[in-house]
Order: C-alpha cells, then sequence, then structure tokens
C-alpha cells in the first residue's frame, strides 16, 4: 500500500499526488515510469512517469490526466488515502551529459515527464530551452517550474489565450532555422511528436521522444507496448520508453494505440453515468 501524502489539482484535469515510495524513490532516474493498479488484482493498470521523487522523505510525485475510468477514479483519492499497487522504477532512465543547447518540449501532459529531464539537463551544463504548449491557458501546467530552471522559456496555446497562437512545432522550427541545438527532448500526444520529428528531421537535429503506449506487465512480457522503431519490433516498458524520434513508426503506433479505444470509452460513459444518477434516470427514461 502507498499512502497520499499531497494532492494538488493543477488543471481541470490535471492532478499532481505525492505519494508514499521509499524504495521507488531512492532508486529512480529522470526518464523513468511506473505502473499503478487502484484496487483488484483484475483493475486497469496505467504507466504514469515519475515527475519528480524525494529521496530523503521516501516520496515520489505522479502528475496525471483525467482521461478515462481509472484516472478518474485516481482522481478521486484524497490524501491519507492509500493506492494498492505501485510497480517501479521502470524503463531505461534518459542519457543525460553535456550535449550543448538542448531544447525540451513539452505538449499538455507531457510536461509533466519532461519536467526532471528537463533539470537533470540543466543540471549537467547545458544551454536549456523549454516550449510548453497546450489547448488552452488553464490547461497549461508546471510553466512556474520550468522556468526557474530554463534559460529561455516559450509557451504556445491553440487558441491564443496565453503566449504564442499556435503549436509548439513552429518556435522550434524557428530554433532550429537558427543556431541549432544539439538536442531536442520532446514528449507529448504522439501526433506532437511526430510533428516535432519531422521538424527535426528537416534540419538534421536529434531529437528524443518519450512514447506512453498501451501497457500491462511492464516486463516485456505482454507485448501490449510494442512500437516499431527503424524497422526493428521494441517495447517501451523496457527497451524505452525513450527512442530517437527519427526512427519511431507513430503512425503504427497511433494504430495500435486505438486497439481498445471502444472499451475504453464505454467504461468512461458508465463512470459518468454513475456520478450523475438524475442523468443516468432520464436516459434510462427515454429509451423505454
Amino acid at each position: 500500500m502507498h499512502r497520499i501524502i499531497a494532492k494538488e489539482q493543477l488543471s481541470d484535469e490535471v492532478f499532481r499526488f505525492v505519494v508514499e515510495a521509499p524504495l521507488i524513490a531512492r532508486e529512480r532516474r529522470p526518464g523513468q515510469f511506473v505502473i499503478l493498479q487502484l484496487d483488484s488484482d483484475y483493475g486497469e493498470r496505467i504507466p504514469l512517469t515519475i515527475a519528480d521523487a524525494d529521496a530523503e522523505a521516501g516520496t515520489i510525485t505522479l502528475i496525471f490526466q483525467t482521461v478515462g475510468k481509472t484516472t478518474h477514479l485516481l482522481a478521486e483519492r484524497q490524501v491519507g488515502d492509500e493506492i494498492r499497487h505501485i510497480l517501479g522504477p521502470l524503463g531505461k532512465p534518459t542519457h543525460i551529459e553535456r550535449f550543448g543547447t538542448v531544447v525540451c518540449v513539452g505538449g499538455g501532459i507531457g510536461a509533466a515527464p519532461l519536467y526532471p529531464i528537463a533539470q537533470a539537463m540543466k543540471q549537467a551544463g547545458n544551454r536549456l530551452i523549454v516550449i510548453l504548449g497546450a489547448r488552452t491557458h488553464g490547461l497549461l501546467i508546471l510553466e512556474k517550474e520550468m522556468q526557474a530552471i530554463a534559460d529561455e522559456l516559450l509557451i504556445c496555446t491553440d487558441d491564443g489565450s496565453y503566449g504564442e497562437k499556435g503549436l509548439v512545432t513552429e518556435p522550434l522550427r524557428r530554433l532550429c532555422a537558427g543556431a541549432k541545438p544539439d538536442l531536442v527532448v520532446a514528449i507529448g500526444p504522439p501526433i506532437m511528436m511526430k510533428a516535432c520529428a519531422e521538424v527535426t528531421r528537416e534540419f538534421n537535429v536529434p531529437i528524443v521522444v518519450s512514447l506512453n503506449t498501451i501497457m500491462v506487465d511492464g516486463t516485456g512480457m505482454c507485448g501490449g507496448c510494442r512500437v516499431t522503431v527503424g524497422k526493428e519490433t521494441k517495447f517501451v516498458c523496457v527497451d524505452g520508453p525513450e527512442f530517437d524520434g527519427h526512427l519511431v513508426d507513430f503512425d503504427n503506433m497511433m494504430l495500435r494505440m486505438r486497439a481498445y479505444k471502444e472499451i475504453e470509452e464505454k467504461a468512461h460513459q458508465e463512470y459518468h453515468c454513475r456520478l450523475n444518477p438524475e442523468l443516468n434516470r432520464l436516459r434510462q427514461y427515454e429509451n423505454t
């Protein structure tokens, strides 16, 4: 059991939990993740990146967005409640060294796994440029934290409600066209990472992406997280989660991620119906 020490709502859909997990806190490295299971042996297992950790306090920080049934159930937990199973740290840590200038690009909830990587890149002596993007200002997270470590912080919103109106690829393209960065790290929705990879390919700038695929056991046994990288089959949980963005077959990955979409949407809808019995009653009445 892992007790929730602190809970904070960062936006309408994003939550930050600090959770007791002393062994994971001691061993984790930037880029690694955990697999979390809330209740029974048959509950859904979801991968979440470790956004931060305090080895002395024995805690890890998890930041997640409520996108389905399990993340909504997790968001209902309060300080003092427990999470039954947390497995980790899993995956290979980020390769950190002094590259020169590193551009870290975070889209939406991707800012959470990006933060410890950006911290480590800065501590290694790199000039750090951070690009944060979100659909709208209310969904932007970790701006203050990134501001505190970045030499330059650029912000984009799709609707122009804050920062530059547009996608993260636009400032990334300007940076690549100028004094080219030595490395780009991009984390966010698959379509965003694919677009960043195409921009950096055009300017021959190396890029690392962190993939968040369907995952069950976290040991490479189930094959759920299988991706194609450089025409080879890789497993995100043991070979990743980070890969050369120029070699990832994003189209195949996005196709595989839609495999359980219908089941996930049904569970999500049932969760919301449970929260609104009156609406549920009306829907049943309409169907009679």
